[in-house]
């Protein structure tokens, strides 16, 4: 009794940290995207996150070092690309599709590439139970995303190959965070110092001084939303679900960004959820509740 206790308690803590994360990223997608809508490049606000993640993360890579006798040198190269590429494609998506399929596209379709992945390289198990889950995250996903598709969009399907793009290089990050059993703020710390020093310098030499075209205002919020918000704090929010469920598991709060993204959208902007929208929410939340482990699932499996 006291052990299912200390379950359904880990779990309620990952859940937490998971649930926290994904609001972050519910909100990160749709201020890149009104970003580009101002004189903002994808470019400039990649700059953004990597610049000011990287200088804060800084004290922590040179106390704790890179890691490197734990991820190896595909390990490292997973955290620094994996933590970096799926804001720059994800950003450079939202050029030539919406922020909605955005939301599906990328933190909706994550999960199950971290799922695949971890089965692959950790050996996580892919259970029946997952795969029902995962179906659950499926069917809501398309459900959201039902009344956006018509005709292909030659322009449209750029962006959806660049937002699938960013799902696998997270996956990536996220196996390889789970394999050297790394904390979310060094995960984190590793992946901004590596994407200040590969792309802030090039950044500078193609693009010189384009934030001056922008407003300061413009350019804070980027920064803060970017910068503090997603790349550090949504990052040890995720390291730490991650952690106490397991990668498949903690990444599948992930899929909660479409339906949170809908449920937050009535206070925000007044638009209420269609029937068929509710429906899909709900198929989404029970679908994370099965893949992330439970505990009620866990006792029914016992009993």
């Amino acid at each position: 009794m006291a052990a299912d206790r200390r379950t359904s308690a880990n779990y309620l803590r990952g859940a937490l940290y998971g649930l926290a994360a994904v609001s972050i990223w519910s909100g990160w997608i749709v201020v890149a995207r009104l970003g580009l809508q101002t004189n903002l490049t994808p470019w400039d606000i990649a700059a953004l996150r990597f610049g000011v993640a990287g200088l804060l993360l800084l004290p922590i890579v040179l106390r704790r070092g890179l890691a490197l006798e734990r991820l190896g040198f595909i390990g490292l190269i997973a955290i620094v690309l994996g933590g970096g590429a799926p804001v720059l494609l994800a950003n450079t998506g939202l050029l030539f599709a919406p922020a909605a399929h955005a939301g599906a596209l990328f933190p909706g379709v994550m999960p199950l590439a971290v799922a695949v992945l971890a089965a692959a390289v950790l050996h996580e198990p892919f259970t029946i139970v997952k795969k029902v889950g995962f179906a659950l995250i499926v069917v809501g996903v398309i459900g959201i995303t039902w009344r956006m598709v018509g005709p292909i969009d030659p322009q449209q399907a750029t962006g959806h190959v660049l937002f699938l793009a960013s799902a696998f290089a997270w996956a990536c990050y996220t196996v390889a965070m789970r394999r050297a059993r790394l904390d979310g703020l060094h995960a984190a710390s590793i992946a901004a110092v590596g994407a200040l020093i590969l792309y802030v310098p090039a950044y500078f030499v193609a693009e010189g001084a384009s934030l001056g075209r922008a407003s300061l205002g413009d350019v804070a919020l980027q920064a803060f939303v970017q910068g503090v918000l997603t790349a550090i704090v949504s990052l040890v929010f995720y390291g730490r679900a991650v952690s106490l469920l397991g990668a498949s598991s903690g990444a599948a709060f992930a899929a909660l960004s479409p339906a949170m993204t809908a449920v937050m959208a009535i206070p925000v902007l007044g638009e209420w959820p269609a029937t068929l929208d509710w429906i899909a929410i709900a198929a989404i939340s029970a679908g994370v509740y099965v893949v992330s482990g439970g505990p009620l699932l866990r006792r029914a499996r016992l009993e």
